[in-house]
């Protein structure tokens, strides 16, 4: 039966696979496969292939250093045991192995034990597992170590966590069946952890030399002191067993790798046993599981990406909508209903927790200045990357809404409108989200060295008045591709992927920075004309926020023609236009 399991599953990728190739007779993916091609190659490739890749370099090679090595290994110990953590404490569901409705409907009823269905599922998701590994592979061979070690590594990894979230459901369907609930169930791991961290405290406090200046000076010196506290004492027993599993990607050679390989091999064959000989009722909730994704994968393909969302629910409005108003309010209601998930308690939570133990941190003076500057420097950072993921992340707009552009022109509103409104709630969430960051930049910049608090604060001030209207224009330049190449742009969570899509996206990200490098020109030129005539007569912080202000009317001036442009291609858009093709 196995065997023909497989055969079953060979075939399904194998036409999978030609389906890729076939459409390869359009250019729009042809191109895309080119280019994207061209990317793996340069990016990942040419360092496998020994083509002057840090590898080959002992200077460069992050994996020659034992002490590195050694402080990888416990790093990566720690977020597999979070990993592990998380999979006991955040689910609710019981066991489900998903399956097509073509396979619920002739598995389930042949004579197939439960265990050849498990089996079944394991040896699918080897497909999945070994293109993660050979993606992992790419890219954790450009800083150095053996490409062999490095796959069979990341293989032993992800199908060992494969196993481990298979049978920790199976055990939380057991304990369900035994009436332990799950909040009791996820008290008691919490409970676990609280008891672990604990314990290492009170050894660290101890046993370890008191925390001083010098060891959070830099983060070298921080990352020294994590490694005393992780890799002895309880922090050593608690992260035994991931240790086992990581040290075979971290084996310097053959005979390292070899010594490596048998615990850990140990430790995925404990855990396939877990799995196969776990006596759990499954059926049921797949056969659900399984009715859900057909009807996320119906509703995705006829463009109903609202319904296609998994765990749909009923979500109340950010704020109530007046009888009367401005049209593109309506819009900005509507799209911001659809941010689903994204902001939740919880990741209220997680943001409180951080933000209070980093204020909490900076209430000790003798370590504040050290660490406002890491504080501010990861600040920055997120700030950076807001501008330059923001607008991919956030596609509330024409994006998500192109398959429903026939019911968009039917509204009694302007082209301009429908694109104001479009895009607000993406600017609107983006502008939120980098003003809180800039209220963290402000009240770091009090504990930074060097005496420069007013010039920190006039540059937060004045990158608030600029930040918003920046963010129109950078939004604006993605929703008029969509609108110009509707047939090439990747829209909604059932569009193609693979090389050929990672092609079309680069080509389309080097196409947006150009033109957005060209709508930064005048920008530059007004806030250089008046910022350094200025900085003569009044210094360096005063004409700060008088360039930016001007600099925001440019980008405002930029960002309204703009919106009527884009209002003008909405209204010459071909909703009749299929965009598979």
């Amino acid at each position: 039966m196995i065997a023909a399991l497989c055969y079953l599953q060979f075939h399904s990728a194998r036409n999978r696979l030609v389906s890729r190739f076939k459409r390869l007779k359009q250019p729009k993916y042809l191109v895309g496969a080119i280019v994207g091609g061209l990317y793996f190659y340069f990016y990942f490739f040419r360092y496998l292939f020994g083509a002057g890749g840090p590898g080959r370099n002992p200077a460069v090679d992050l994996m020659a250093s034992p002490a590195n090595v050694l402080l990888y290994e416990s790093v990566a110990s720690l977020v597999l045991l979070v990993i592990v953590l998380l999979a006991w404490i955040v689910p609710h569901e019981r066991a489900a192995l998903t399956f097509t409705e073509a396979e619920v409907a002739f598995l389930f009823p042949a004579p197939v034990t439960r265990r050849t269905l498990v089996q079944f599922k394991l040896i699918r998701s080897q497909l999945r597992i070994v293109f993660s590994t050979l993606l992992l592979t790419l890219f954790s061979h450009r800083f150095g170590g053996n490409v062999w070690t490095h796959a069979f590594g990341w293989w032993l990894i992800l199908s060992t966590l494969n196993l481990h979230f298979l049978g920790a459901s199976f055990a939380r369907t057991l304990l369900l069946d035994l009436g332990v609930s799950n909040w009791f169930r996820r008290l008691l791991a919490v409970l676990l952890l609280a008891t672990a961290v604990v314990a290492v405290w009170i050894w660290a406090k101890h046993t370890l030399p008191p925390l001083t200046d010098s060891d959070t000076a830099d983060l070298k010196s921080i990352l020294n002191y994590a490694q005393l506290l992780l890799n002895a004492g309880p922090a050593l027993y608690l992260l035994y067993p991931f240790h086992l599993l990581v040290k075979p990607f971290f084996a310097p050679d053959a005979p390292a790798f070899l010594v490596a390989l048998a615990p850990a091999l140990l430790l995925f064959l404990l855990h396939y046993l877990w799995v196969i000989f776990s006596d759990v009722a499954f059926e049921e909730a797949s056969v659900e599981a399984s009715q859900k994704l057909a009807t996320r994968v119906t509703a995705a393909r006829a463009g109903n990406w609202q319904a296609a969302k998994k765990n749909q629910k009923a979500r109340r409005a950010w704020f109530a909508l007046a009888p009367a108003g401005p049209p593109a309010t309506a819009l900005l209601w509507k799209n911001l209903i659809g941010l689903g998930q994204i902001f939740s308690a919880r990741l209220l939570i997680v943001v409180v927790v951080v933000c209070v133990a980093m204020f909490a941190t900076l209430g000790n003076h003798g370590r504040a200045h050290n660490v406002a500057v890491i504080a501010a420097i990861i600040v920055a950072t997120v700030l950076c990357y807001s501008l330059l993921l923001g607008p991919q992340i956030l596609r509330l707009d024409f994006r998500r809404d192109l398959p429903l552009a026939d019911l968009l022109k039917t509204f009694p509103l302007r082209g301009w409108q429908i694109a104001l409104g479009e895009i607000l709630a993406p600017v609107t969430v983006l502008a939120a989200f980098q003003w809180f960051l800039l209220l963290l930049g402000s009240i770091l910049a009090v504990f930074l060295p060097g005496g420069r608090t007013a010039l920190w604060l006039t540059i937060a001030v004045s990158a608030a008045i600029a930040l918003p209207v920046l963010d129109v224009l950078l939004l604006l330049i993605p929703n008029a591709a969509v609108l110009l190449f509707p047939s090439w742009i990747q829209a909604g969570k059932d569009s193609p992927r693979g090389i050929e899509a990672t092609g079309q996206r680069l080509v389309f990200a080097v196409g947006q920075l150009l033109v957005l490098l060209l709508a930064l020109v005048p920008v530059t030129l007004a806030f250089a004309a008046v910022y350094f005539p200025l900085k003569m007569a009044l210094g360096p912080v005063v004409p700060v926020l008088f360039g930016a202000l001007t600099a925001a009317g440019v980008l405002a001036a930029e960002a309204g023609v703009g919106v009527l442009l884009l209002g003008k291609m909405f209204e010459r858009f071909n909703v009749t236009e299929d965009p598979a093709n």
